[in-house]
């Protein structure tokens, strides 16, 4: 069943085609690398809105065209509304590229790498009633991504990057049928609150990847 923060024509389709999906190309690793990171501070629904001319201005997330913007690229890129403008998370976008083609190099592919943490096979999570926005896995990665020079790749941001690749599976209890619910706010993010299981809506990064 569909979860309900997907609601219309951007998270619909992301959310039956590719959340959740075992990823095992290179090139869809760093878009989503790119992507997660430039959600940092905003909500998914936002950038799903800008990807497609994320994808036209940047080169189809060609790493090795990525790691060689210079400055003149950067003005472009911060001068575009379509896109996230964000000084930093542009200037990450390419330092990630260099440090992504270096995993390459490393490991084969990216792809190899990542999938290491896992032990080559997505894990289940039981969670019930804790949700966490972080595991120790999900540190793990974060700490050797930044080791290798990665930026805006902490561990909430890349537990939810594991999450939407099927490095952890889709929790089975989050597609149950809503049932009636009841909103209160809490830290400036909206929950929705059923008696047995939350049903977040998805609106910030602790958040995003549940149902």
């Amino acid at each position: 069943m569909r979860c309900r923060w997907a609601s219309n024509e951007y998270n619909i389709p992301y959310h039956d085609e590719e959340w959740g999906v075992p990823l095992h190309d290179d090139r869809k690793w760093f878009e989503l690398l790119i992507l997660e990171g430039a959600e940092a501070g905003l909500s998914w629904d936002t950038v799903l809105r800008k990807r497609q001319r994320y994808r036209e201005v940047m080169d189809g997330f060609d790493p090795q065209k990525v790691a060689r913007y210079d400055a003149k690229k950067v003005k472009q890129l911060l001068a575009d509304p379509g896109i996230i403008r964000n000084r930093l998370k542009i200037a990450a976008t390419i330092s990630n590229a260099q440090a992504f083609l270096k995993v390459q190099q490393e490991f084969g592919s990216f792809d190899n790498y990542i999938w290491r943490f896992m032990n080559g096979k997505p894990r289940q999570n039981a969670w019930k009633r804790k949700l966490p926005a972080r595991t120790k896995t999900s540190d793990t990665l974060s700490k050797d991504l930044a080791k290798r020079g990665f930026r805006f790749v902490g561990s909430t941001i890349c537990y939810a990057l594991m999450q939407a690749t099927g490095l952890v599976k889709r929790p089975r209890h989050n597609l149950l049928p809503l049932r009636a619910t009841r909103r209160f706010t809490a830290l400036g993010f909206l929950f929705s609150v059923t008696s047995v299981y939350p049903e977040p809506r998805r609106v910030l990064r602790p958040l995003r990847s549940l149902c």
